[in-house]
């Protein structure tokens, strides 16, 4: 009863100036109609992977922004949208907890509406995966090659927290980011249906570990390596303890 009544005020609502400026009227119907769900919990299901394409559309457009800002060496401009991105990013691994709501048994009713379909074909995460090439390209050509600097340089030797710097931790994060997002989903599959099982390809869903290994800038990740092993030979990777230390007693 309830149901009818308040769903079928929503799907007829007063077009007002906001609902038209939003387009509600085909937002609200982008998702099956109540009689047609296999379950309770397949319309929180769609909701929240539409809102996820949403975001990442949202994303693609402001890391086209960046690109180009980058391009034009507009720091600040572009360290703003990259704060932005990364909160996107928080969002949609945020997100991901809402489906941990479901039980096991009413997510596998759900799985076979899906037909062989899963979330490595979502046309927004495909286009992210591509992006990263192009924004380290960029960035090498303004931040490093077109300012003489190296990563060692700005992480080390010349360190001096200057704009290469801080558009190179602002780049790191986006990664981070990106394999937080796919460890979170990777837990999520395992809560759903277990890393053992197979996925509707038929390939173990366990491959997916794979994606989270990832690294898109690896030369951001692997300074930090050199820098601690350079660091420990200078003064010895087996130091005194120190509890022995007066000062610590």
């Amino acid at each position: 009863m309830y149901r009818t009544k308040y769903f079928d005020l929503l799907n007829t609502p007063t077009m007002l100036d906001y609902g038209a400026y939003l387009n509600c009227e085909r937002l609200l119907t982008c998702q099956k109609e109540l009689d047609k769900l296999c379950n309770g919990d397949e319309l929180q299901f769609q909701i929240v992977h539409q809102v996820e394409e949403l975001w990442m559309k949202l994303m693609i457009y402001s890391l086209i922004d960046i690109l180009e800002g980058m391009q034009q060496s507009h720091t600040l401009k572009v360290l703003n949208l990259w704060k932005r991105v990364h909160f996107l990013q928080t969002m949609m691994i945020q997100q991901l907890d809402l489906l941990e709501t479901m039980s096991p048994k009413d997510y596998q009713q759900i799985r076979l509406q899906l037909g062989n379909g899963s979330g490595q074909e979502s046309p927004g995460f495909r286009i992210l995966l591509k992006m990263p090439s192009d924004l380290w390209q960029v960035f090498d050509e303004v931040y490093l090659t077109g300012r003489g600097k190296s990563v060692e340089q700005i992480y080390d030797s010349e360190y001096c927290h200057d704009d290469s710097y801080a558009m190179a931790e602002a780049l790191i994060e986006f990664d981070e980011l990106l394999q937080k997002f796919r460890s979170h989903h990777v837990y999520l599959i395992q809560r759903s249906i277990g890393l053992e099982a197979k996925s509707l390809k038929g390939r173990p869903v366990e491959l997916l570990q794979n994606g989270v290994r990832q690294r898109f800038f690896p030369a951001l990740w692997d300074i930090r390596n050199r820098m601690t092993d350079t660091w420990g030979g200078e003064y010895g990777q087996v130091r005194e303890s120190i509890s022995q230390c007066p000062m610590h007693r």
